[in-house]
């Protein structure tokens, strides 16, 4: 299962966004982290096994980071097309 995620960070400062960016992508659930341009500052793409898994992951490592302020989590419906 992936889940699509935005994530918005109150650091203002390189050393944290640089140490949220080295933790973030160290997690073997990541397969994909960007930062943006925007309200969101990062955008992560996890593959989990299941709900219970990515509740395990948000609860126990993303959401536990000290200058993630806000979490929004996107579950695909329906894969119309993806680039291979």
């Amino acid at each position: 299962m992936e889940v699509l995620i935005d994530v918005e960070v109150s650091a203002t400062d390189r050393k944290t966004f640089e140490e949220f960016e080295q933790t973030v992508a160290s997690y073997e659930e990541v397969v994909e982290l960007r930062r943006m341009f925007g309200r969101h500052d990062y955008f992560i793409r996890v593959a989990v096994a299941d709900h219970a898994a990515y509740e395990a992951f948000l609860t126990g490592r993303l959401s536990g980071l000290p200058c993630v302020l806000r979490l929004e989590s996107h579950l695909t419906m329906k894969e119309i097309k993806t680039l291979s």
